[in-house]
């Protein structure tokens, strides 16, 4: 349970509260490269509780600035593309991805006034099909080089979802092992929605329904809360499953390549009460049938990244089915199920009224170490995971793990043996 201060600190991030400003010291998506063609219109967008213009210029570098003009407030996402920056429609004001203001036609000749003009402007770097946005102080950390980022293109496959709820509900879905024992559980092997039983599924689900109450334990590290659930498998085995909190807002998890690779969930909040989550799928080991995925996730999501069940038609819950298929009743897909169970604790959940059970000590820990690098940051201080050192830019140990191992097994640690991760990012401003 927190104190009301303290969810308040976890869950607002708009400019200017603690948590946004620590929030705003990472890296974070700002959209998918998709949906930014060369060539495409400008894109209004909103990042943490900010009203930005998304575009790319002439040569194809993003930019990301304020979204009404500094001059009279008009909406750049509908100006010009042209003369190496973005046009204000109203008066011509011109501006580069930096936001520095490099023309206005309406000034007298001679006028040094656009040089004292520089528009609200983010550093923006492109990596693993996302543009990601630094809106922080000071200069950009780097990009930390998670495997999922540095795989072949051909290896890896990023999706968003559209949420409408906090982002911190999203996240601690994430780090919860023991709602899979549950509310993913399917009855029948391979029941559920055809198209998305098209991709397959991590290999041990029927032991998350075989254990319900896993061991859960947690060790903390320099990037976040490594969770191990240890369940029993039977015949002097156990099953092992190590994800990861990663400071501030993602998650590792295992996923649907199996032991080749995992999946990130990055959940990033557009504002306080909707957030958007991005999932980057990848396999260390062999290209994936990138095509055949895009085709099952299309049959779950409707336009503009939104899931055909929602909050507003009850997720198409279906009583028939739970009693045949599914303990949801919600279908065979993964992340409609995570929207409903973390959409439905309300815009922001009222954590006052929470009673955490021993199985949430990961969710504990996260959040302890969110509110301490918020007060690191309040006292001047540089937060946990911010990379600056490229030596130190190394995540080698950022290791999600799902295998049986022998009962008596040492699973604190068995994620070494984990297969190495792909050669480093070298990503910054």
């Amino acid at each position: 349970m927190l104190t009301r201060e303290q969810n308040d600190l976890l869950t607002r991030t708009g400019p200017g509260t603690p948590g946004g400003d620590l929030m705003r010291r990472y890296w974070q998506p700002a959209a998918l490269s998709e949906e930014l063609p060369p060539g495409s219109p400008p894109q209004p967008v909103r990042l943490l509780g900010e009203d930005l213009v998304l575009f790319r210029d002439e040569a194809g570098r993003p930019g990301l600035l304020g979204l009404h003009c500094p001059h009279r407030g008009a909406d750049l996402s509908y100006g010009r593309l042209e003369d190496g920056g973005l046009r204000c429609l109203y008066h011509g004001w011109l501006f580069d991805v930096t936001g520095q203001c490099r023309e206005q036609p309406g000034e007298p000749a001679g006028s040094t006034f656009r040089q004292r003009v520089r528009h609200t402007a983010y550093p923006c770097l492109e990596a693993a099909g996302i543009i990601f946005a630094y809106l922080g102080p000071g200069e950009p950390p780097l990009l930390p080089a998670y495997e999922a980022l540095t795989v072949p293109d051909a290896h890896r496959f990023v999706i968003k979802y559209f949420h409408e709820c906090n982002y911190l509900q999203g996240e601690e879905g994430e780090i919860d092992p023991v709602h899979t024992s549950y509310l993913h559980r399917q009855f029948v092997s391979g029941s559920g929605e055809t198209d998305y039983r098209e991709i397959p599924r991590e290999g041990h689900m029927p032991l998350y329904g075989r254990d319900v109450a896993p061991r859960i334990e947690i060790d903390e590290t320099d990037y976040g809360v490594r969770i191990f659930s240890i369940r029993n498998a039977g015949a002097d085995t156990a099953y092992l499953r190590i994800t990861n909190f990663v400071m501030p807002n993602l998650s590792a998890i295992a996923g649907q390549t199996g032991e080749h690779g995992y999946a990130i969930h990055w959940h990033v909040p557009i504002d306080d009460v909707t957030h958007w989550k991005y999932d980057i799928i990848f396999c260390r080991t062999a290209p994936l049938d990138l095509e055949r995925m895009r085709r099952a996730y299309a049959a779950q999501m409707a336009p503009g990244y939104r899931f055909r069940r929602t909050l507003a038609n009850r997720y198409q819950q279906d009583r028939a089915e739970m009693a045949a298929t599914s303990f949801s009743g919600m279908g065979a897909f993964f992340p409609a199920h995570d929207a409903y169970a973390t959409e439905t604790q309300g815009p922001i959940q009222d954590r006052t009224q929470e009673r955490l059970g021993s199985t949430d000590k990961a969710i504990a820990r996260a959040r302890q170490m969110l509110l301490r690098a918020i007060r690191d940051v309040q006292a001047g201080r540089e937060p946990p995971h911010v990379v600056r050192d490229p030596a130190a830019n190394d995540f080698s140990h950022l290791v999600v793990l799902s295998k049986i191992i022998p009962a008596d097994a040492d699973w604190r640690t068995a994620w070494r043996a984990a297969p190495a991760a792909a050669e480093p990012l070298a990503a910054g401003r």
